[in-house]
Order: structure tokens, then C-alpha cells, then sequence
């Protein structure tokens, strides 16, 4: 396993990191996050490859994750996350939406339109917090409404932080199914699009997932995992003077967000 360093650890499971902690379960959890990067099933050679561990310590830890239910095995002896998980994630959830809601609030203040915070799971944007606009006309999507990536402003944004090839196994997964007119369906228009996103450092929803609805969503730098803040509204409100006032605000509410989860994070190793 890679640690703080960038270096990958040596020793056997039961020992200790050299960062202080317990070296199995960094193993064990770095598994984990392998397993969620793939989005699907995943081999043991493909988790050796990305762990840098032997074959026997993978095998173990493994078997021990899939003895409690946080992996499952299918019939080709590939593996997953398990369902196990479930009950962890949706307390994170919630947490993170807690910590989100005062930046949440701060751009609803700002620019009078609903804010939003997803996250990329797998190969699906997940609405995990939000904090509706001002205006009777607000409300586009709830919390816990799973997404294609490909059609929506927080989905542009956070894979335009990844690589080539993750990029093209996040589209391997996703149906790229048209949902309105302006839907960019074609996998070449579509990393044509992440690369202005790269090149500006932001992404816009035209209408891609409901018509007349605009959206702008910056990707938060750094933090616990891919999450996006984003502004939605109307396009006869959503204006381009609008959308260009949103991402300063948007760039510094996922900054306070980034800063806040890593002190919690801080706090939490300390403890």
C-alpha cells in the first residue's frame, strides 16, 4: 500500500505502519478504495498491480473482508465491494452533507440558486447534500438521486480530474443515453468537452439532463474522495453573468469544504 510518502508499505499484515498506524488494516482499506476506483468486479491481479502487495497478502486480507460482508466473491472469483458498506456509506453520507451545508447555504446566499454537493460512485454522480434557492422555481434533483456522469455539470467536473484511462472505463459503465437534445452522447465530443473543462476549470450543464435547467459545478481539490459543488438553476435566470460570478464562489466554498473535512480528518488521527 501506498503511504503518506507515495511509498508502498512492507512488512507482514499484522505489523505496524510507518506512519504509526496499524499496517493491515491500511492494507485492508486501500483494497477497498481499489475496488470502488473499478466501479465492478476486480481480480487479484489487478489488486496487486495497484497495491503493490504480494498475492498470498492480498488473498488473506481479502478473505477476511469478504468473511464480514465488506467484500462479496462472485462465480469467476472476482471481487467487489459488499453490501456491508451500505450501512457505513449512508452515515458518511450524511456527514458530509452536514459538514457541506454551511458552504451550501454561503452560495445559496451569494447567487440565490440551489446548491448542490455529489460525489462519483463508481460510475454514477450521487447527490449527497443540498440547500435549495430563494426562488420558487428551484428544485431539479433530491439527495440520494443517482446520475449518469455524462450529462450534468458535476459529472464533467469531477471526471475531468481524472485520467485517460480511468475516464474511459467511467464511460465503458455509463449508458451515454440522450436526455434532451444538447446531451453529449459521442465518447470523442464528450472528452472534447472534458477538455475544456480542464482548460477553464469548471463545467456547465446546457440543458443536458433537463431541458432548460443550467447548472455549473467546480470539482473539490483534494479531500476525502471525488465530490463537486455546483449552482442550478433556470437558464432565463442562469445567465453567462451569472455562471461567471458563481465559480469564484463555487472555487471557494469546495476550498473551506476541502479545508474543513481535512482538519475533521486531522482531528480524527489525533484523537
Amino acid at each position: 500500500m501506498r503511504g503518506p510518502g507515495g511509498s508502498v508499505s512492507s512488512g507482514e499484515g499484522g505489523g505496524r505502519a510507518g506512519s504509526g498506524g496499524v499496517q493491515s488494516i491500511e492494507r485492508a482499506f486501500a483494497l477497498l478504495e481499489t475496488m470502488a476506483d473499478a466501479g465492478g468486479l476486480v481480480g487479484l491481479t489487478r489488486l496487486a498491480a495497484a497495491s503493490g502487495l504480494p498475492l498470498p497478502t492480498i488473498h488473506r486480507l481479502v478473505r477476511t473482508l469478504v468473511s464480514l460482508g465488506y467484500v462479496r466473491q462472485d462465480s469467476s472469483r472476482q471481487y467487489a465491494l459488499g453490501p456491508r458498506l451500505i450501512r457505513l456509506g449512508e452515515g458518511a453520507g450524511r456527514l458530509i452533507g452536514l459538514w457541506a451545508r454551511p458552504q451550501l447555504t454561503a452560495l445559496v446566499d451569494a447567487l440565490g440558486e440551489s446548491a448542490n454537493l455529489a460525489v462519483l460512485d463508481g460510475s454514477e454522480v450521487v447527490y449527497m447534500a443540498q440547500v435549495p434557492g430563494r426562488h420558487s422555481m428551484r428544485m431539479f434533483t433530491e439527495v440520494g438521486r443517482r446520475v449518469s456522469p455524462h450529462c450534468t455539470a458535476v459529472g464533467k467536473a469531477l471526471l475531468a480530474r481524472m485520467g485517460h484511462d480511468q475516464v474511459a472505463d467511467v464511460l465503458s459503465r455509463t449508458d451515454l443515453i440522450a436526455h434532451t437534445e444538447y446531451t453529449i452522447t459521442d465518447p470523442t465530443a464528450y472528452l472534447a468537452e472534458l477538455h475544456r473543462v480542464r482548460a477553464r476549470g469548471y463545467a456547465v450543464d446546457e440543458g443536458e439532463f433537463e431541458v432548460g435547467v443550467r447548472c455549473v459545478a467546480v470539482a473539490l481539490d483534494g479531500g476525502p474522495g471525488r465530490a463537486a459543488l455546483s449552482v442550478s438553476g433556470p437558464t432565463t435566470r442562469m445567465t453567462d453573468e451569472l455562471v461567471e460570478r458563481a465559480v469564484p464562489h463555487l472555487r471557494a466554498a469546495a476550498a473551506a469544504l476541502v479545508a474543513e473535512l481535512d482538519q475533521a480528518g486531522r482531528s480524527a488521527t489525533t484523537a
